[in-house]
């Protein structure tokens, strides 16, 4: 098997490469998609042989056994805009085609034909997501298509794909017609296939029924023999298999060994890949010649050595994609799933874990063995670990799809060095944080550093980003390896809970304050007066009072710290704690003794000998114990917020403005600021109304402008060296006649130091509005993370305190009401000594069209409103910003399916 080429020549003129993409296939399989080119035409005509008579007629509607040259160009050469064709490839071979072709200035004829034995893999889906993704950029808005009432699977595609179908029935052919523009329907249709598919290509990878690790060695020390030991040692029952070209032995290690995987005489679902980097894309051959579903690639020597590591590594990733495998790595520490039946521990860690219900995904391999080690130590069980090295392929956001189906996953732990795709992790993580608590560690948050060997685009943002983000998407953000233990320790064996009121039961007056000052700085409260027991207290005078807060609706949560008298009786006050606690809903954290886990004493054993649920963990003081309850808190207080919405925005008008883009970079290829004139206009499409400002270069202008407005206006230098500087009014204001305009003209002049040049400043005037609070919102194109909107009061002081909120759209109601509530300057518009309350869904209304405009159209890259004064009557928009450029990369996160 040779790898396979995608074009014998280079892509002719008007190829559009951004339309290829890796498909992952429904059942879990992967695959190719791109354009369609003339050197295609013999894949094509072997393509068209294997379809069959039937597959053929519902195609052409007549016996159409085999295509003429005439066919066949018409077909492969196509101009990929108004005429498109994107096929799907196996190796090197085509497994379907879809192609649209216009038939009006917004419609277009849409029809496939896939190979049967690729039929029921879910080809016909993934190319209409694709084809309505292209045809929408191509100016197109609707599909139709003619079938024959028999074809019952294609019918099926387009009924269940999420737009609203219309039917009817001609002349013995159904009709079938389409909007194509993404719905809720659709876009939740294509997450749930997504989530399907991609679920079920990491199982492939986490329950296989064999293993070959490919570079075993005799050679204790090894890399190869220490993956063949650790999985033989692990317990995987299934058939495990030696590789090594340079051995002629019948076993290493006591498991049947032999040159090559194509010599292994029976399937392999796994192979695990040791060898030396220049040697891994053959050994992918190999194993796509053996049929291999997935691949943990340990090897080293890829992105992390430089450019030519780089090139190998993608070379590594396109291949095994191609051939339908997905790869943890390269340079990866492996992954464990300890689910019964499995018992797989194909990594360089000799530590196979016990069961337990807490999944974890890191990239690093160095950190992989001391996490895994730290885990054991606070007795907290695995369901399944994944250390996925460079993650050029699996990442975080493929094992969340995994887990949000897993029935042995409760918790999800996940400690990340880079963010590939943003947007779709935010979009996983919200939905899985939806069903299971996800607790995250970001490393490089402060420097944005982004690790050796991991090829991600670097965000320009700032660290607050990630971790608005993480509070957007539900994720329970922490700071320290211990603290993500310590949450983890107490979410998967306590409830969540109920609210924020804890009840603290002690021996140890010093510890109380300790836990009380860490409820105060965590926002918890203390539900009366801690019950502050004796030194010596026994067991029974626990029992008193842990039946006491646990019968008092008014206490949500309990803490509980027991230090040890000299005469010990931890044994009969634990027997009293988990008897009180045994029937109760509310969870309980404990500082028992000092322990760092599940104490023995304080266990519920659950059918593996583990700690089950119930079972009340133990921090090593109340400072880590009321830490993790705090992040509990927060987390259970977002699963109750009420359901969310993205808002209709009926008086939007998407076209218009889609319209306006495409118009104003005819006149602007490479991009540009807009003007006044184009900024209303921009804006107006999104129901933004600015208070007109005019520029003026003299101080007769002014007046001249001034008299025009009725006056009640200001003058305003808006050149931004002057704008917010603390030592300079740039801004003058209650002009009421041509006296006070002259005055402030030269008064203002003076003042920057303009007057033989005005146009420096470059003053407008503008009417009054009326008096507010002075917000700014603000949206940016980041290549990172996409469109991110922005939220804050106006000032030189928020811009030095970075008092920023920042959410990525679409924003629903929760996301901008908690956008306008967490900047600390908020109390200003909540009637700040006196003031009169301004009126905040004027500001959140503000948000939801300032985030559908940066969700609509990418190429508006940057977008200020600059200066908005919000007050009890609403918002008035006094000064914009926008500029318009070309995309130079596609957001990663699209309505079409793709691995990126």
């Amino acid at each position: 098997m040779t790898a396979p080429d995608q074009y014998d020549h280079a892509p002719p003129d008007g190829y559009p490469v951004e339309y290829e993409a890796d498909v992952v296939l429904r059942d879990g399989a992967t695959a190719h998609l791109r354009p369609i080119t003339p050197d295609d035409a013999a894949l094509l005509v072997a393509f068209y042989a294997r379809v069959s008579e039937q597959s053929k007629y519902y195609r052409f509607f007549a016996p159409y056994p085999q295509l003429s040259d005439r066919d066949v160009a018409r077909f492969t050469q196509v101009d990929y805009h108004d005429r498109l064709a994107l096929i799907v490839t196996v190796g090197d071979e085509m497994i379907g085609v879809g192609r649209y072709e216009r038939t009006g200035r917004r419609t277009a004829e849409v029809a496939f034909l896939i190979e049967d034995a690729h039929q029921g893999r879910g080809l016909g889906q993934l190319l209409l997501e694709h084809l309505a993704q292209a045809a929408r950029e191509n100016g197109m808005a609707r599909f139709v298509a003619e079938v024959l009432p028999d074809n019952r699977k294609m019918i099926t595609v387009f009924t269940e794909a999420g737009y609203k179908v219309a039917r009817e029935f001609e002349d013995g052919v159904i009709m079938v017609e389409f909007d194509i523009a993404p719905t809720d329907t659709s876009f939740g249709v294509m997450q749930a296939r997504e989530q399907r598919s991609e679920a079920l290509s990491i199982a492939r990878l986490l329950t296989p029924g064999s293993v070959a690790v490919i570079g075993a060695s005799r050679r204790e020390g090894t890399i190869g023999n220490a993956l063949l030991r650790n999985l033989r040692d692990g317990g995987f029952p299934g058939r495990l298999y030696a590789v090594n070209t340079d051995t002629l032995v019948d076993e290493i290690e006591g498991v049947p060994a032999y040159p090559t995987i194509r010599e292994v005489p029976d399937t392999v679902d796994l192979a695990v890949v040791a060898v030396k980097a220049e040697m891994v894309a053959d050994v992918v051959l190999d194993c796509a010649a053996k049929g291999v579903r997935g691949l943990v690639v340990v090897s080293s020597g890829f992105a992390e050595i430089g450019d030519e590591g780089r090139q190998r590594q993608r070379y590594l990733v396109g291949l095994a994609r191609s051939y339908g495998m997905r790869v943890i790595g390269p340079n990866a520490l492996g992954l464990i799933n300890t689910a019964t039946g499995v018992s797989l521990n194909a990594t360089l860690s000799p530590l196979m874990p016990s069961k337990g219900r807490v999944a974890f995904f890191c990239q690093s391999g160095a950190l992989g063995v001391p996490i895994l080690a730290d885990m054991a130590g606070r007795g907290l069980g695995l369901s399944s670990f994944v250390s996925a090295g460079n993650r050029a392929d699996v990442s975080g956001n493929d094992l969340m799809q995994y887990w949000y189906s897993d029935e042995a996953t409760e918790v999800v732990l996940l400690y990340l060095e880079s963010l590939g795709n943003p947007r779709k992790f935010s979009r996983v993580s919200r939905r899985l944080a939806g069903r299971k608590p996800v607790i995250a560690l970001k490393s490089g948050r402060a420097t944005q550093g982004v690790p050796v060997g991991q090829m991600v685009r670097r965000s320009q943002l700032p660290p607050a980003t990630i971790e608005s983000m993480f509070r957007q998407s539900g994720l329970i953000g922490v700071d320290t390896t211990g603290e993500l233990f310590d949450v983890a320790q107490l979410l998967a064996h306590q409830p969540l809970p109920k609210g924020r009121r804890v009840a603290i039961v002690s021996n140890s007056d010093a510890l109380t304050l300790l836990a009380l000052d860490t409820m105060a700085g965590c926002g918890l409260e203390a539900a009366g007066e801690p019950r502050n027991l004796r030194a010596d207290a026994t067991a029974s005078d626990f029992g008193l009072a842990l039946s006491e807060v646990f019968a008092d609706e008014k206490v949500h949560s309990v803490v509980v710290i027991y230090t040890p008298p000299v005469q010990s009786n931890g044994g009969e006050v634990a027997q009293v704690l988990a008897a009180a606690a045994a029937d109760s809903e509310k969870p309980v954290v404990s500082t028992f003794l000092a322990s760092r886990s599940v104490p023995e004493e304080l266990r519920v054993p659950d059918e593996d000998g583990g700690a089950a649920r119930g079972s009340i963990p133990s921090f090593l003081n109340p400072q880590y114990a009321v830490g993790a309850l705090a992040k509990a808190t927060q987390y259970a207080e977002w699963r109750r917020r009420s359901d969310s919405r993205i808002p209709d925005l009926p008086d939007v008008d998407t076209a218009g403005g889609e319209d306006f883009v495409a118009e104003f970079l005819q006149r602007h290829p490479a991009g540009s600021e807009l003007d006044e004139a184009d900024r209303q206009r921009l804006l107006s499409f999104y129901g933004i109304p600015v208070l007109p400002a005019f520029p003026v270069l003299s101080a007769d202008e002014a007046v001249d402008r001034a008299a025009d407005l009725g006056f009640e206006v200001i003058l305003k230098a808006t050149a931004e060296q002057w704008r917010m500087r603390p030592d300079l009014a740039d801004i003058w204001r209650h002009i009421h006649d041509e006296d006070d305009m002259r005055a402030a003209w030269a008064e203002m002049t003076h003042t920057f130091g303009v007057a033989s040049d005005p146009a420096r400043a470059q003053f407008v005037v503008q009417k009054m509005a009326p008096p507010g609070v002075p917000v700014v919102i603000s949206t940016i194109e980041d290549v990172s993370f996409g469109p991110v909107v922005t939220f804050g009061l106006s000032g030189v002081a928020t811009d030095l305190l970075g008092d920023r909120s920042y959410r990525m759209p679409p924003l629903t109601t929760r996301d901008a009401a908690e956008m306008v509530r967490e900047v600390k300057a908020a109390p200003l518009l909540y009637g700040y000594r006196g003031s009169d309350p301004v009126d905040i869904s004027a500001i959140e209304d503000l948000l939801h069209r300032v985030s559908r405009l940066t969700l609509d159209l990418e190429e508006v890259v940057r977008l200020d409103l600059r200066s908005v004064l919000v007050s009890a009557q609403g918002t008035t928009v006094l000064d914009t910003r926008v500029r318009i450029a070309p995309n130079e990369k596609p957001r990663q996160d699209t309505p079409a399916r793709r691995l990126t």
